[in-house]
């Protein structure tokens, strides 16, 4: 019973990190999921993971001292790597805004708290179906992976440099769109094409509105190609988010 107080301490430095991650992961952070289910989740994580992270915590453990400072350089910590894999996985939100506003639906909005407002509709259903894909590729695993790996990263305790992270967030945000872009890509096309004609059409007939006359055909034609397409997209976004933790991360 000794040692318990130590194993203790062990074990806040760890959820301190760990949770703090969950915070900002993609499906973890949801709103839709209840604090208490986040706690028990952050708590059942540290705890499988002590087995393989609890003796690097164990030298700086021992300084009682130091734990506060500790824990809050662990929260930064965690905050900043959940941070990086979020801006990452919006990807598939920026392609879905993307989409949308090529065949005509950026109108369409709905509460998305996790992009800190209202989201069109194909940027919401695509993120959506975007975790049901990584979750079904498994890349959950990869995002604990690279939890694992933070610590030969970032040691315990020992703040991470500041100058580095903001680098890699700007260099993120730059992967991220490119992969926004690259995803819509088809739909990009599609719409340059349509308006392309739409403008001819107006030229050829200028007493003819004809923007409210091809708008539903927009529509169709638009919601026809997402259709056809969405598998490859998410495909190509999960297998880009892989590759991405596996160069960096894992």
């Amino acid at each position: 019973m000794e040692a318990l107080p130590g194993e203790v301490t062990r074990f806040l430095i760890l959820f301190a990190r760990v949770g703090s991650v969950l915070m900002l992961l993609p499906v973890f952070s949801e709103d839709a999921v209840p604090p208490k289910i986040r706690l028990m989740m952050g708590l059942g994580m540290s705890a499988g993971l002590w087995g393989l992270i609890g003796s690097r915590i164990a030298p700086v453990a021992a300084d009682s001292a130091a734990l506060p400072g500790i824990i809050i350089a662990e929260i930064l910590t965690g905050l900043a790597i959940g941070m990086i894999i979020k801006i990452m996985f919006l990807a598939a939100a920026m392609a879905g805004s993307i989409i949308s506003l090529q065949i005509g639906l950026s109108s369409a909005l709905i509460n998305d708290s996790a992009q800190g407002g209202q989201a069109a509709v194909l940027s919401k259903l695509v993120s959506v179906a975007a975790v049901v894909v990584c979750m079904g590729m498994g890349l959950h695993h990869q995002w604990i992976a690279a939890i694992v790996h933070s610590y030969a990263m970032f040691p315990v305790g020992a703040l991470p440099p500041s100058a580095d992270f903001a680098q890699l967030a700007i260099l993120t945000i730059g992967k991220a769109m490119s992969l926004s872009i690259t995803l819509a890509a088809p739909l990009l096309v599609y719409g340059t094409v349509f308006n392309l004609a739409l403008g001819l059409s107006t030229r050829l007939a200028p007493a003819i509105q004809v923007f409210f006359l091809v708008q539903p055909l927009n529509l169709l034609l638009g919601l026809a190609l997402f259709a056809s397409l969405i598998g490859g997209i998410l495909t190509a976004f999960s297998t880009a988010l892989s590759l991405w933790l596996q160069a960096g991360w894992v």
